[in-house]
């Protein structure tokens, strides 16, 4: 069939919007007819090296319109999130631990199918897509069974595709993963959609002091009406200093969403004894370094993906929160028509908006 894409022709270029040719879903896979799809710094920090053509995109939302004959956990007509693959049969996936699939780069990070194939072309070229499950800068997509993640019809489908990334992933950090108890101390680094999702679960978990830190003072603005209880800017420096005046013996917990060695280096100094840091981002560094006293008294730094949750569970759980008003991620989104996807991208890499969702 046919549907239309935001193609990326040249690693780093804009998108272009064109018509592609999808396949029929396979036994085990779902079309999905997108009704809108966020736009995460995944996106743009692959669109970077990804091999070309590419079809990237990965926090749709939409409706079942055909299932393989081997799917059982949606049909036609069922409204669906759509999150990362996993193959469901390996040690990791069969004890709870999607995430962390043993074949997770393979099927999310590849551009193929497991067999090598691709289920999208575009004039007779493949295209490489399947990221992240889905590929869903485009009105429809074929993804694997399991990466939909059926959810109720009440839930809006125009704010429900960035749970399965951005929003699950800083939710998921706090919620299954640091699990503070109340009364703990947090401080999150960065105050995007990403790092507003952890301070919100933060808060829900009643934590007594929740720092945001981030260069960007309206961020930090923001992110007090989420639930933060102090902004710390580091534009200017001192950001160590500053955090040291909020919590002398050292933070509880601390969770990076840059992905930049200077600033885990400095969240994870900002422990206290046995505090622990979650690691969340992907970023421009390669890698992390730290003084080895820093990590002394019990410290531990985790590497977190995907908020370590099982998506067919969490997702529903945070839809509910925001439908009760308790996880209101709603009052970041800016919304664009999916035509002007390059405007929404320039609009996420110069911070003037919270979470950018396309819409069709």
């Amino acid at each position: 069939m046919r549907a239309t894409a935001a193609l990326l022709e040249q690693p780093g270029e804009p998108f272009v919007l064109t018509d592609v040719d999808l396949d029929e879903p396979r036994p085990d896979e779902v079309l999905v007819r997108v009704a809108a799809v966020g736009v995460c710094g995944t996106d743009l920090e692959f669109a970077g090296f990804f091999p070309t053509p590419a079809l990237l995109g990965h926090e749709g939302a939409g409706v079942v319109e055909k299932v393989g004959a081997h799917v059982t956990s949606v049909r036609p007509g069922d409204h669906v999130a759509m999150s990362f693959a996993s193959c469901g049969s390996c040690a990791l996936c069969r004890t709870g631990s999607p995430a962390y699939c043993r074949g997770f780069d393979a099927l999310n990070f590849s551009g193929r199918r497991p067999d090598g194939s691709t289920a999208v072309t575009h004039g007779g070229r493949e295209v490489n897509a399947h990221f992240l499950g889905q590929s869903s800068f485009a009105d429809h997509v074929v993804a694997p069974e399991r990466a939909v993640v059926r959810i109720d019809a009440s839930y809006d489908l125009l704010r429900a595709g960035p749970f399965g990334c951005g929003f699950q992933t800083g939710a998921g950090g706090v919620f299954n993963v640091l699990r503070p108890r109340p009364g703990a101390s947090i401080a999150v680094f960065g105050a995007g959609a990403v790092g507003v999702s952890a301070v919100i679960a933060a808060s829900l978990s009643g934590c007594k002091v929740v720092a945001a830190v981030d260069v960007n003072p309206a961020k930090l603005e923001a992110a007090r009406g989420f639930g933060a209880t102090h902004g710390v800017d580091s534009s200017a420096g001192g950001t160590a200093e500053q955090l040291a005046a909020l919590v002398p013996e050292g933070f509880d917990f601390v969770i990076d969403t840059t992905g930049r060695e200077d600033v885990l280096r400095t969240a994870v100094e900002a422990l206290g004894p046995l505090g622990r840091a979650g690691v969340i981002g992907v970023g421009p560094s390669e890698s992390m370094s730290f003084d080895w006293r820093s990590i002394l008294n019990g410290r531990t730094v985790t590497g977190i993906v995907a908020g370590s949750s099982v998506p067919q569970l969490f997702l529903p759980e945070l839809l509910e929160l925001n439908a009760e008003g308790r996880f209101p991620v709603e009052k970041m989104i800016t919304y664009f028509p999916f035509e002007q996807i390059n405007e929404a991208v320039a609009a996420v890499r110069s911070g003037s908006v919270g979470k950018a969702v396309l819409t069709f």
